[in-house]
């Protein structure tokens, strides 16, 4: 069983919000961990043909049958049920007593931010972190796979605790959520272009984003690009990194950086079928920058820290790959290398940027397995990147430790 880190901050929520929304993309673990974190509360899928159609034509009844709360799956399907709950809300003043899950953000926030705002929590769940994967592995370093291997394998929860093969389970999940689910969200009739689409995307995960260059290749139209990327986005297929803004001046950058987020999702539809292709290939540096990237994100969604991630350019091509803005001036500034020996030019973006921001803290984080803690700039291997991010972020800045919220137990899922 794999402990959840994002539990803690789901039970809270339930203390402070008569109900809290749990989202992110399919297989993500969203059911697991809300029964798991509620194993009291009654469970209803509304993919179910049979549930379903009763909370469409009944929402009131419906409810009705569930006077303590439930978890309510994949409410999106029923985006009229939330109209609903706002009377049953309202009318207990209960705290956590409904669970909502959906994979399809675009659709349950609407609906949420029109009918429960203010009565509801929001928690993003994704796929496992790699603290919450190798727990318990350090005991075995000989066993750990190497980045190549992880890389390729990603980081959705089935291929891990049901052992399916990488190439088979990414296979499987793009047939049925990326080209099935995704594609009639956009009532895209041609399949080959979509398909050509998200594999152009993937393949240009971690750089920056080129409508105009993407929707060539593809042979759409630029207004047809954004729409479709602005869906794969809310679909938590990727993100788009915004560029940092603090000093915005005409040397700046101005464009996003597309990342997948997830590795092994981003080789698959990328090409990418053995680890031996990741070792000396093209699109190690990139996916490796997307792998921080993403683990960054989980960090802080997962324990419902405010800070927020961009990425610093000028016109020179002189980088930042990642900033953490913890506000007031203070940013966590991080380097992504792939390579496993420390090379001395890794240093000059960071201490660049340093130089200009004095509360900048600079990290490097590479594909070696052993920590480097140098005077200036301390380089970090990319299997204890969250531990780093633990102690440089820091307990203070967590918005929930001086609450009086209940203390939740956790689970693992």
């Amino acid at each position: 069983m794999l402990h959840r880190t994002a539990t803690a901050r789901l039970q809270q929520l339930a203390g402070w919000y008569p109900a809290v929304a749990l989202t992110g993309p399919r297989q993500s673990g969203k059911t697991t961990l809300a029964r798991a974190a509620f194993p009291d509360k009654p469970y209803v899928s509304l993919e179910d043909p049979d549930q379903r159609a009763y909370a469409q034509a009944d929402g009131r009844g419906f409810l009705a049958q569930f006077p303590q709360g439930a978890v309510l799956d994949e409410v999106q399907r029923v985006p009229e049920l939330v109209s609903w709950l706002q009377g049953v809300l309202d009318a207990s003043g209960r705290m956590g007593r409904f669970v909502l899950t959906g994979s399809q953000q675009f659709v349950l926030r609407q609906g949420l931010a029109q009918s429960l705002a203010g009565r509801i929590g929001h928690l993003e769940l994704l796929p496992l972190s790699l603290d919450e994967l190798v727990t318990g592995e350090a005991d075995a370093p000989a066993a750990l796979p190497d980045l190549a291997a992880r890389l390729l394998q990603g980081l959705y929860p089935a291929v891990h605790a049901r052992g399916v093969p990488p190439a088979t389970w990414y296979a499987d999940y793009a047939i049925t959520y990326v080209e099935r689910d995704v594609r009639q969200m956009l009532q895209v009739r041609d399949l080959g272009t979509f398909q050509r689409f998200v594999a152009m995307c993937a393949a240009r995960t971690g750089q920056l984003l080129n409508l105009s260059a993407l929707a060539a290749d593809c042979g759409i139209t630029h207004v047809t690009a954004k729409a479709w990327i602005s869906v794969l986005e809310a679909s938590y297929l990727l993100m788009l990194l915004p560029p940092w803004h603090a000093n915005v001046g005409k040397r700046l950058v101005k464009t996003p950086k597309l990342h997948l987020l997830d590795t092994g999702l981003a080789a698959w539809l990328a090409g990418v079928r053995r680890s031996e292709e990741l070792r000396l290939g093209a699109l190690r540096g990139p996916l490796f920058e997307t792998l921080v990237v993403s683990e960054c994100r989980k960090h802080l969604r997962h324990r419902g820290l405010p800070h927020t991630l961009h990425f610093w350019r000028d016109a020179h091509d002189r980088e930042v790959d990642l900033l953490i803005d913890q506000g007031g001036g203070r940013t966590l500034a991080l380097e992504c290398k792939s390579g496993q020996t420390v090379a001395e030019d890794w240093f000059d973006p960071l201490r660049r940027w340093a130089a200009s921001h004095p509360g900048a803290r600079p990290v490097i984080v590479y594909g070696g397995d052993t920590d480097q803690p140098r005077s200036d700039i301390p380089v970090v291997s990319w299997r204890h990147l969250h531990r780093a991010l633990d102690q440089m972020l820091g307990d203070a800045d967590r918005p929930d430790q001086a609450s009086d919220a209940p203390r939740p137990s956790g689970a693992t899922v």
